[in-house]
């Protein structure tokens, strides 16, 4: 539609700086109808650049050069991609438990990349071999995964195409695991020290537990001379995320935090001469152990504080960033403020009650212990349902955030107006949303790029979901037209600019409002749930007491 027969795309930095000839490969999510693309390295860009662009005007050049592309790429519809899997028995199935409830997987490789990830699924083979040759039964069923489609051939034209096997193993091919497998653990370039310190990432709800399974751990110098440690919540961009948004508790091996992601990953030179073989014993040790834990539990480890403390923290946090809002907005925040910590207190009682439970042997058919699983799995689901939302960086956040930030730059943006300083107020627009597309494309590119999130069937958003990017403000008018003003020698006045965005403010107010009354609502909701727990949890102390009379 633009008039362009192809696209050449260079990487000048990131992938491209560990060599002149480093090829990056990235999906494209855009729309079937655009020109061809493809990659070059710097070293070949730099020949056809010289070309067009002589560094030596002097130099003369045909005004026409002939170029012959040898290259070989398709793309066929409607191909299935295929999500391979494997269980190993636990005897809870034939005792009459249920079947798969801890749940075991990782993802194929992509770009034939020896850490992302033939390195994570020769990990998975080599765990299970271990606990196969060891003699070990597991309690409960355990499902190997290796995923299709994680980064390519899932959706066309639509920025949540990654992870589609996962979000189609737990959604579409096996739904029945959702409200019934306790754990999943996603491996993700497993033999390469990221960082001096390695860490467990996991979901809110799972942090607790995973900190005192970490005390016991002896982690190798040579590896990790910094030991280990927790984080949460999980990200965006891998598997575990689809995963945990069905209501599958979910951890993965942190490794987005190095220079390797910048600069090998996705290229050619992810390779075995980054192989760390105390990276990788370490790791195949940790997760058999974490594995046969998570099998011996009677109940999920879930504490449900930990999440509604970090909201909490950014709820205050909110409170200080809007201490001029109107009336209206402030006064949800404390009766708010009070559910979280009302609900705090109940959800740290419940997990007492299950360390208790977990602490003792309990068959996994006790009728109690069966229907307290799911009814702690089932708050997990709406845990991610109710409060886990993406901003327009897909970072996760909490569902106020996004209007909470909006409003803070937009407030930048009017005082910068009213100091006559338009580049600082275009500074503070650039981070509202996805408003930077207004800096950079035209009109057409910036519309596409937004209704393609807002306005796609729920299908075909995949781990993004429905409702979890919400409250866009679009800006790119008003963009547009601080840009030719901060041209101008003397750009005169800025009422109308700054009526504009006064407006944006209202509309973004009203959101925040809607949202902390939503969240508000939302939490009395998981309160009557845990609640209800507490009380199932209560029946079995009686029936245990009853028994060990």
């Amino acid at each position: 539609m633009k008039g362009a027969v192809g696209l050449i795309a260079v990487q000048t930095q990131g992938y491209a700086e560990i060599d002149p000839r480093a090829l990056n490969a990235q999906d494209i999510a855009g729309p079937e109808y655009a020109p061809p693309a493809f990659s070059l390295s710097r070293q070949d860009a730099s020949y056809l650049k010289e070309l067009l662009c002589p560094e030596d005007p002097a130099v003369s050049h045909p005004s026409s050069v002939a170029v012959e592309l040898n290259a070989s790429s398709w793309v066929e519809r409607n191909r299935p991609a295929y999500n391979i899997t494997g269980y190993l028995p636990g005897t809870a199935a034939s005792e009459g438990g249920r079947p798969d409830d801890s749940a075991f997987r990782t993802l194929r490789s992509y770009f034939d990349g020896f850490q992302d990830d033939n390195c994570a699924v020769s990990m998975t083979f080599g765990i299970i071999k271990a606990l196969i040759d060891s003699g070990y039964q597991p309690r409960y069923t355990i499902a190997v995964c290796a995923l299709a489609a994680e980064e390519w051939g899932g959706v066309c034209d639509s920025k949540f195409d990654w992870s589609t096997g996962a979000w189609n193993q737990v959604f579409r091919v096996h739904p029945e695991w959702q409200g019934r497998v306790i754990a999943d653990l996603n491996f993700e370039l497993p033999a390469h020290a990221h960082n001096t310190q390695d860490a467990i990432r996991s979901t809110y709800e799972s942090a607790d537990f995973l900190k005192h399974f970490c005390e016991n751990i002896t982690v190798p110098k040579e590896a990790y001379p910094d030991g280990l440690t927790v984080l949460a919540p999980i990200e965006t961009w891998s598997d575990d995320f689809s995963i945990a948004i069905s209501g599958i508790p979910s951890t993965v091996n942190d490794f987005s935090a190095g220079p390797f992601m910048e600069t090998h990953y996705h290229s050619q030179y992810d390779n075995e001469e980054f192989y760390q073989e105390a990276v990788y014993r370490f790791h195949h040790e940790l997760y058999t152990r974490l594995l046969v834990t998570l099998d011996q539990l009677t109940l999920p480890p879930l504490d449900f504080s930990r999440h509604f403390l970090a909201m909490k923290s950014s709820v205050a946090d909110c409170l200080a960033a809007q201490s001029n809002a109107p009336a209206e907005v402030l006064e949800e925040i404390p009766a708010l403020l009070e559910s979280i910590s009302k609900v705090c207190e109940s959800a740290d009682l419940l997990y007492e009650k299950i360390q208790e439970i977990n602490n003792h042997t309990v068959s996994a058919d006790f009728p109690m212990v069966s229907g307290l699983s799911s009814k702690l799995l089932h708050i997990f689901r709406k845990m991610q349902d109710y409060f886990v939302r993406l901003d327009w960086q897909d970072a996760v956040c909490f569902p106020h955030a996004a209007a909470s930030q909006n409003l803070c730059h937009l407030e930048q943006a009017v005082h910068a107006l009213e100091s006559q300083n338009i580049t600082a107020a275009l500074e503070a627009l650039y981070e509202v949303d996805n408003n930077c597309y207004a800096f950079l494309f035209d009109e057409e590119v910036y519309y596409h790029f937004t209704e393609y999130i807002l306005h796609q069937p729920k299908d075909r958003l995949m781990w993004g979901g429905a409702g979890r990017i919400l409250h866009h403000e679009n800006l790119y008018g008003l963009v547009q037209r601080l840009k030719e003003l901060d041209q101008m020698a003397i750009p005169g006045s800025l009422d109308v600019e700054i009526r504009r965005l006064e407006a944006a403010i209202r509309r973004q107010q009203a959101y925040l409002k809607d949202d902390l009354h939503y969240m508000k609502q939302s939490v009395d909701k998981i309160q009557a749930l845990i609640n209800d727990c507490l009380e199932t949890s209560s029946h079995y102390n009686k029936e245990k007491n009853g028994e060990n009379q």
